[in-house]
């Protein structure tokens, strides 16, 4: 049975669903910080929207898949690796492509930080965070996805376990969930862990810029984009200029991208720019 058809969508969304009542419950159990009041029904409806667009967009990923592998389009049609070495080189390759650079992107150019901004302006982070994005973005990210699968011509389902091992860590480095400290800091070193994501998270813009990985935390040491905190269990999330971000509906989320923008370039251009209030800078170790 070839493994497209074992990670089939239905397989997918069970997947998807099961971790996310897993961590919910942890979050239950082991909570990183105590979240007395939680308004979810603006995430919950966007991670809806999100599945629905790639669901939609399925047809796309599956005539790609089978395209480039009649036509020996790409570069993995001209090279002939074993099954696991494909796999590893595949799944580093997305996570690299298709969310390390379109991350970086995102906080990079003004007018796709204003998209990514819904996901930032969050000013709790829990599970229902992981795919708090505008559709917008869920379409840019799908694009790159595919753009990385036409070009490099992936067989359709190196692309179908990257989704799945993609979307299992989305929703874990989001959790509201302690883990132990020594383990974290091992796993850290080639791992996106909960605490790792939660530093992009701050409101402070030094961290909120760094700290893109997906997956592997190694595109941000190779990169140099990678910030260290002492603790965790203290970082203000949200974003400075959006101070009522907490009372947001799904409907303001639509319409943030086109409103509430602040200037975002590169960092050699990027003039200084004073938060809203002053934060203290976090020590970093």
């Amino acid at each position: 049975m070839q493994i497209e058809n074992i990670l089939n969508k239905p397989l997918q969304l069970t997947i998807f669903f099961g971790w996310m009542l897993i961590l919910w419950l942890l979050e239950f159990g082991i909570p990183l910080t105590n979240i007395k009041k939680r308004r979810i029904l603006p995430n919950v409806i966007l991670t809806i929207v999100m599945l629905l667009l790639n669901l939609l967009f399925a047809s796309l990923l599956i005539f790609i898949g089978d395209w480039t592998k009649a036509n020996h389009f790409g570069l993995f049609n001209f090279i002939h690796i074993g099954t696991w070495l494909q796999l590893l080189a595949g799944v580093l390759i997305l996570d690299l492509w298709a969310a390390y650079v379109i991350h970086l992107l995102f906080h990079k150019i003004s007018w796709l930080w204003n998209i990514h901004s819904v996901h930032h302006s969050d000013t709790m982070l829990d599970v229902t965070t992981a795919f708090r994005q505008h559709p917008l973005e869920s379409i840019l990210r799908i694009t790159f996805l595919l753009i990385g699968m036409f070009v490099l011509g992936f067989p359709l389902w190196i692309t179908l376990v990257y989704q799945t091992l993609s979307s299992f860590n989305a929703q874990l480095e989001h959790a509201n969930i302690k883990m132990n400290p020594k383990l974290e800091r091992i796993l850290q070193l080639i791992f996106v862990t909960p605490n790792y994501h939660k530093i992009h998270h701050s409101s402070f813009q030094k961290e909120t810029d760094s700290n893109y990985s997906n997956i592997f935390s190694i595109w941000d040491r190779l990169f140099s984009t990678i910030s260290k905190r002492e603790t965790y269990d203290n970082i203000d999330y949200g974003l400075d200029y959006l101070p009522n971000a907490k009372g947001f509906s799904f409907l303001d989320l639509l319409k943030l991208p086109f409103k509430n923008s602040r200037p975002r370039l590169w960092h050699l251009q990027l003039p200084h720019i004073p938060p809203a209030k002053q934060r203290q800078e976090p020590m970093l170790p």
